[in-house]
This record gives structure tokens, C-alpha cells and sequence, in this order.
């Protein structure tokens, strides 16, 4: 069995940012080699998500809204984890989001439903983060 690791970096240009990642995990793909397993991509970050969904501008706004009624940036005070940080919202929508997705290698290809993509979604930003990409398998 054949292993490949990669870290990619991402540096969001807001606070919360969803960046649609799947052509570098398809680049990956073609370095490892490999035709038949198992793509891991997971965020190393505790205020960032790795997940799959359409690659739609309003579905991702609907994210936005959403997670922001789940867990709301402000007030920073409503929050018992904002001491020295403000980012507690982060990590509760993080928590919601995920942290990682696994896809089926099939034939050198993501196996993918249609219209699934993979996406990293920034949650507090504006500095530089990055996913792993582990991929497994012949």
C-alpha cells in the first residue's frame, strides 16, 4: 500500500471564508499516484472546517446566515470562552461543520456524488492555516 501526505496552506482574506479547495486535493491525487483507496482532508486547525457540498454562492451564503444564528460573532462578551480571544463563535460553528471528509479513490478519481465539492471554511482568519491531505491505498 502507498501513502502520500500534503499540507496546503490558506490564508483568508475575511474572517469567515469558504474556499472551494477540491482542484488542489485533485492535484494531490495525481502527485500520489494513486489509483484505488482512500483522500482523507482534514483542517489543523481548531476554528477551520474541511467539508463537501454544491459549489453554489447561495448555499454558501446560507451557510453564513445560519451558522451566524447558531453562534453569533458578537457580542464577544456572551461568550465565556473570550478572554484573550475573541473567536469562541469559531469554534462552535467549527463544531457544526466539521473537521474533516473522507473520498473514495476510484481509478486515479475523487468518487464523488454529483455535484459534490470540497471546501475549506475559514472561521476566524487573516492568518495562515492549513489542511492535510493524506491519501492511502495502490
Amino acid at each position: 500500500m502507498k501513502s502520500y501526505r500534503k499540507e496546503l496552506w490558506f490564508e483568508a482574506s475575511r474572517r469567515r471564508q469558504i474556499i472551494h479547495i477540491t482542484p488542489q486535493i485533485d492535484e494531490c491525487l495525481r502527485e500520489s499516484g494513486i489509483q484505488e483507496g482512500l483522500c482523507l482532508v482534514n483542517a489543523m486547525h481548531i476554528t477551520a472546517s474541511v467539508f463537501i457540498n454544491d459549489n453554489e454562492s447561495g448555499l454558501h451564503s446560507d451557510y453564513e446566515k445560519w451558522l451566524e444564528k447558531l453562534a453569533p460573532e458578537k457580542p464577544y462578551s456572551q461568550y465565556a470562552h473570550n478572554g484573550y480571544e475573541d473567536n469562541a463563535d469559531a469554534h462552535l460553528k467549527r463544531t457544526v461543520m466539521g473537521r474533516e471528509v473522507v473520498v473514495a479513490v476510484t481509478g486515479g478519481q475523487l468518487d464523488f456524488g454529483p455535484w459534490e465539492q470540497i471546501f475549506y471554511y475559514e472561521l476566524d482568519g487573516l492568518r495562515k492555516k492549513r489542511v492535510l491531505v493524506k491519501i492511502i491505498g495502490e
